[in-house]
């Protein structure tokens, strides 16, 4: 690991997580029935373009479907959790198995045959449920409990049965890349670790033999980024090279930051190379080095 460079100012958050789906519409209200989410009142379309985006938000934090047209290409059938591409959004619950029983009634597809409990030896871990299954466009989400000892306080609640988003989760190569990239450069502070493997695993992820390595990070406020490095199987497949933000895998994590100059400064020092093309909103777009999407924003200007 390459703890030695502390996080300095200017730092960068994570604002929202953005979908591209094939109808921003359904999708919406898929969320909105499956999972209660708000749908938020800001529907439009893109200027000069025939994307059409809508806003959803749970608790504090927001996703915003990206409709583009005509659409890209689908989620691969044979997508897997180690594959570089791989991306999901967690969804925090105060009851898991009340929250599978409620997508079952709507039909979702589950890639974890039930929810997995983390067993009492991963010290980091131990404790925290979780289950994998797919939106209604193969996007990968997972539904997360965390147990009175772990995660944010807010997370204990039982008021609501879906809480707010704790995170987005991206499948990498490198768990050292990543900390240069979004640790050294974004500015985002480690706030976890563990090493996860076993049938629990196994059967969480859906991949037989895993071994994940778990880098968990967050910014001053927003969701958090967490890395699933796995070190077995190591045969997960490169983001396609011709990926484009029409095609249905693609995910865009937005950050945002009070100074967008010093974040790109810093990035560009602490990552040679790195690519950067003008969005929407004064916002910059580029890639982190496994080929993930992510937008930097100035703060309350997010695309």
């Amino acid at each position: 690991m390459i703890d030695h460079m502390a996080p300095t100012e200017p730092a960068a958050e994570v604002a929202a997580v953005a979908l591209t789906v094939s109808d921003a519409a359904a999708a919406a209200r898929f969320f909105e029935a499956a999972l209660d989410f708000e749908v938020l009142p800001d529907d439009r379309h893109r200027a000069g373009t025939a994307a059409k985006s809508v806003t959803v938000r749970l608790g504090a934090e927001t996703i915003v479907l990206e409709e583009c047209l005509p659409p890209g290409r689908p989620v691969p059938a044979d997508s897997r959790s180690h594959d570089l591409w791989f991306q999901h959004v967690a969804i925090v619950v105060s009851d898991i198995r009340a929250a599978c029983d409620r997508l079952n009634a709507h039909g979702v597809q589950h890639t974890s045959p039930a929810p997995q409990r983390l067993p009492a030896w991963n010290r980091n871990a131990g404790g925290i449920e979780a289950s994998y299954f797919r939106g209604p466009d193969g996007h990968p989400l997972e539904l997360i409990s965390f147990p009175p000892d772990k995660g944010d306080a807010r997370w204990h609640s039982t008021e609501r049965l879906f809480l707010g988003i704790d995170h987005t989760a991206i499948a990498v190569a490198s768990t050292d890349a990543g900390l240069r990239f979004y640790r050294d450069g974004l500015g985002l502070n480690v706030r976890g670790r563990s090493e996860n493997w076993g049938p629990e695993q196994e059967r969480l992820s859906g991949v037989p033999g895993a071994r994940v390595r778990i880098t968990s990070l967050r910014g001053a406020a927003g969701p958090g980024v967490e890395f699933l490095h796995y070190l077995s199987p190591a045969t997960g497949r490169p983001n396609p090279p011709d990926s484009r933000p029409e095609d249905l895998w693609h995910v865009e994590t937005r950050f945002q930051t009070t100074d967008l100059d010093g974040v790109l400064r810093r990035l560009r020092t602490v990552v040679p190379g790195t690519g950067v093309t003008a969005g929407a909103g004064g916002a910059l777009r580029l890639r982190d080095p496994d080929g993930h999407a992510l937008s930097i924003a100035p703060a309350n200007r997010c695309a």
